[in-house]
């Protein structure tokens, strides 16, 4: 049976680096957006016979193994294997093992062993043991899960030493957040980064919370939250809001609107009224218009033209009683996050796969992009610091180019990069509005404010956020 080994080593005292593994939302920040969708958490930590089940959505296991069945579940998650594994070995600060239950693989075991390294480090040596239902010739399938699996754990020692350097820079004490729009791209990832840390979080959702001690309900579209379920909460994060990917037809466009206002107003007064110190609210660079060449957008730049910039500026509005009250206000104005799990990378990665990939825009229109787990940084860094108030470009310290995109991107995949992409397909998804706003845009946008408040970009140049997102 294959055995693959990756040791990896971390500045920290091994205590600190266990401590870490055993808490809740340590698989989620190990796993790259849009591979692994947990449906059930552990049912007992890293506890030996704790368990816990996911969906596999990645590549390798439709490619590889055609005949396993897949399952579709609620709205929002996607079609993929189901996957359970069950811990099986524990011995604290040094060692834990689980095992795959059923899944598909026909064999897998991870072991994850820890050591002290020099001067007060940690070692981690991960070693599995695996057997697929299926066998290549040539061994090519050992070729193809090999080279996945050192992706994968290459992306997990750079997310856990950027995630342990975040939470010993903050050092702060356990704190309760309240998030809502946690089940989405961005929200997964800054819930379990925040329990990863040792806070408690507290879920809004839509549908039933009995027997959910961890979420409350609440009806955004009815203005409906009891300000009591806010108490105790240090801070509020809003996330909720409709995509504004689809066409921009007047349904969707509305959709978009209405969904941003109520949830905003009902969080606002909730806030204000339970004297919640800070809420960190979602925004969007879509406030400077999409086309703006030739200037360094600030947060004091005029606001834009068109749909998105005036749902902005009405999303900012609404949370002015919050403002008032006298509760620290975060408007995190985000730009083009990067995630093979969704928003804007993840229907280019297959074109430049197959060599069909370019850029979107003119070759000189700057794109003002961000990593998916620096956003999740960055949020948690407004919760749990001061300093983030007001209007905060949330974007990396470098735009680039399209052309430069196009070209870092097709330089990550190995892949060319000639071919402008046509404007005609993004207009049948988007429609002329759509595509106007979200594709032929022109914004470069200035990160200066939020890195002087002491945030520290771990993927500050397109390669870095590239390869990390994609597992290179």
């Amino acid at each position: 049976m294959p055995v693959f080994e990756r040791t990896s080593r971390y500045p920290y005292p091994r205590a600190t680096v266990f401590a870490w593994h055993t808490r809740p939302g340590a698989l989620t920040r190990l796993s790259p957006a849009g591979m692994l969708t947990q449906l059930k958490p552990h049912t007992d930590g890293i506890n030996v016979g704790s368990e816990t089940e996911a969906l596999l959505s990645h590549p390798l296991v439709a490619g590889l193994l055609p005949n396993v069945p897949r399952r579709g579940v609620r709205k929002g998650v996607p079609i993929g294997v189901r996957w359970v594994a069950r811990h099986v070995e524990l011995v604290p600060n040094e060692r834990f093992v689980d095992e795959q239950v059923s899944g598909p693989f026909k064999l897998w075991r991870h072991e994850h062993e820890f050591a002290d390294g020099p001067g007060g480090s940690t070692i981690i040596t991960d070693r599995v043991t695996w057997e697929l239902p299926v066998t290549l010739p040539g061994r090519l399938d050992q070729a193809l899960v090999e080279m996945q699996l050192d992706g994968l754990f290459a992306f997990r020692e750079r997310q856990l030493r950027d995630d342990l350097d975040l939470h010993t820079r903050l050092a702060a004490s356990p704190r309760k957040v309240v998030v809502s729009g946690a089940s989405g791209l961005i929200g997964t990832q800054v819930c379990a980064l925040l329990a990863s840390g040792g806070h408690e979080v507290v879920r809004l959702v839509r549908s039933s919370a009995r027997g959910r001690p961890d979420a409350v309900r609440w009806d955004p579209a009815s203005h409906r939250l009891d300000p009591a379920s806010l108490e105790g909460a240090d801070a509020v994060v809003n996330l909720s809001g409709h995509s504004i990917g689809g066409r921009f037809t007047r349904s969707h466009k509305g959709k978009v609107l209405t969904s941003r206002l109520d949830s905003t107003a009902t969080l606002a007064a909730a806030v204000a009224e339970a004297k919640v110190p800070a809420l960190v609210q979602a925004s969007g660079i879509g406030y400077y218009g999409p086309r703006r060449p030739g200037e360094l957008l600030t947060e004091d730049s005029a606001p834009g033209d068109g749909f998105l910039a005036a749902t902005v500026r009405a999303w900012e509005a609404a949370a002015k009683p919050a403002v008032d009250a006298g509760v620290r206000v975060a408007l995190l104005r985000t730009g083009i996050v990067l995630s093979e799990g969704g928003g804007a990378l993840a229907p280019q990665v297959p074109l430049f796969s197959v060599g069909m990939g370019g850029r979107l825009a003119a070759p000189d229109a700057w794109l003002s992009w961000i990593g998916l787990d620096d956003v999740a940084r960055a949020y948690v860094h407004s919760i749990l610091t001061d300093v983030v108030d007001g209007p905060t470009n949330l974007v990396a310290p470098r735009p680039v180019t399209q052309q430069d995109f196009a070209t870092t991107l097709g330089r990550v995949l190995h892949r060319p990069s000639v071919v402008p992409t046509p404007a005609i397909g993004p207009k049948l998804v988007l429609g002329s509005e759509g595509y106007d706003e979200m594709i032929d845009t022109d914004q470069r946008v200035s990160s200066s404010k939020l890195g002087e408040s002491g945030f520290w970009f771990a993927q500050g140049t397109l390669a870095e956020a590239l390869r990390h997102a994609l597992m290179r």
